[in-house]
């Protein structure tokens, strides 16, 4: 084998997952390229965007591996007590052609007889 490195084998690389970590970090940059990144840290960018998808995909594997149990499912809002002395309001229906108005006024207790009684009344 010849000792001016052309012919010679590289051998993989590993790097730590500190490293790892560091080299994602400096992508997330705002302004700054995977590319530009790569070549600063002597990479290549396909390596180092296989990297920052491992990461995502981690993150959110590990963002659904944990449950959120602080929020209830069900929050009780406590209402006030209906009171005995609450009236019902009427059913009011106003019409207005031309100059004639129409206002017909019914007890909300009656409201399918009301309805019936419109129907009949837009035939």
């Amino acid at each position: 084998m010849m000792e001016d490195g052309i012919n010679t084998p590289r051998r993989r690389r590993r790097h730590s997952a500190e490293f790892k970590a560091q080299v994602i970090q400096a992508c997330k940059q705002p302004g700054v390229s995977i590319a530009a990144t790569a070549l600063r840290y002597q990479l290549n960018a396909n390596q180092v965007r296989i990297w920052i998808r491992a990461h995502e995909q981690l993150t959110i594997q590990s963002a659904q591996a944990t449950p959120v149990t602080s929020v209830p499912e069900f929050i009780p809002i406590p209402l006030p007590a209906p009171s005995a002395a609450t009236v019902t309001p009427d059913i009011v229906i106003e019409i207005k052609r031309g100059a004639a108005n129409v206002i017909v006024r019914w007890p909300q207790a009656a409201a399918a007889e009301c309805a019936s009684w419109l129907q009949n009344w837009l035939r």
